[in-house]
């Protein structure tokens, strides 16, 4: 990275700042930012395919330019192999935003949770969508960080905006999208990505159905919530004699017996992440938990009612009754 480099990118992000956001989804959130940074001719914005395991649409320009700059790649990649290909295309560098409409295999998030120069995103909102890109152009071309961001897009769910706690927050992995509880039931809903707009479902027909409280948390990465616990655990284990480090998943969940459960639309192994490092009930969801898609609001909601029963709160009859009033058995 050169100063030329810093200097791009430090007029992207003003750009990107000085442009109006209107509310939108994460998909067009990136596109609506694409647009900017192209009109400030400081970045390359690359709109491509990646249907086979060779970038094919690769722009020679781009090949032969020996200066970098900020990169945002829009493509969409289905499988690992595609994605790996495309990370091997840009020396694995730069913002890459992939449209998920299409299914992933199992495979792609796992090799995203796995590969350590990459720091992966699953935003519900264009709001988390824009902090993140920020955070990315801030981390790999201004403090000159090695690896890439990735960023799975959709169309849905738009949100409202971050303050700026939040925003800190969704970048370290989680933040709180309701903030308190009135009643004595209560449970810990967390949802990722597309996934979250279900979670948000799940919470009312908790309060509606069962008179049960749900705190709400918007889970951007929980990739990055795992990273941070298990070298918080790792450091903690082989320093016996200093204060122990906590991390941002602990410091969101510690202190709270109320039930867990962590929603993902990607396979459940990436919420499995967490298990370790919750120390309430903790009950992962992800696409194959319970049926073969991402976990409807109506099994989110069964499966609370289970964790409070098996927690002692609430009586068993109560999950054999939502069971058969949400026609899952």
């Amino acid at each position: 990275m050169t100063a030329a480099t810093e200097r791009s990118a430090l007029i992207c992000i003003d750009a990107l700042n000085a442009a109006q956001q209107p509310r939108c989804s994460p998909l067009y959130s990136v596109m609506s930012m694409a647009n900017t940074l192209e009109s400030s001719r400081q970045a390359w914005v690359i709109r491509g395919q990646s249907r086979s395991r060779r970038v094919v649409s690769w722009p020679t320009w781009f090949a032969r330019n020996t200066g970098e700059k900020p990169m945002l790649y829009l493509h969409t990649a289905a499988s690992s192999a595609q994605l790996r290909a495309l990370s091997g295309e840009t020396r694995q560098r730069g913002i890459l935003c992939n449209d998920s409409a299409t299914l992933p295999s199992p495979s792609l998030p796992l090799w995203l949770a796995g590969n350590p120069q990459c720091t992966p995103y699953d935003p519900a909102s264009g709001a988390e969508t824009r902090a993140i890109v920020l955070a990315g152009l801030q981390t790999l071309y201004v403090e000159g960080k090695p690896g890439f961001f990735y960023l799975a897009l959709h169309d849905q769910h738009d949100g409202p905006g971050l303050s700026p706690q939040d925003r800190d927050d969704a970048l370290k992995g989680m933040y709180r999208v309701r903030r308190s509880y009135t009643s004595e039931l209560r449970v810990r809903l967390l949802g990722a990505g597309r996934a979250f707009e279900e979670v948000v479902h799940a919470a009312r027909l908790l309060e509606l159905d069962w008179n049960i409280e749900a705190q709400l948390w918007s889970c951007p990465s929980y990739t990055q919530l795992a990273r941070e616990a298990q070298a918080a655990q790792r450091w903690n284990r082989l320093h016996p004699l200093a204060p122990k480090r906590s991390c941002h998943l602990r410091d969101c969940l510690g202190g709270n017996a109320a039930p867990v459960i962590a929603v993902t639309g990607y396979p459940q192994p990436i919420v499995d992440q967490l298990a370790a490092h919750v120390d309430a009930r903790f009950v992962p969801l992800g696409a194959g938990s319970v049926e073969a898609s991402a976990p409807s609001r109506y099994w989110i909601a069964t499966l609370a009612l289970k964790a409070l029963a098996d927690d002692g709160c609430i009586e068993a009859e109560h999950v054999e009754t939502a069971l058969h009033r949400y026609h899952l058995k």
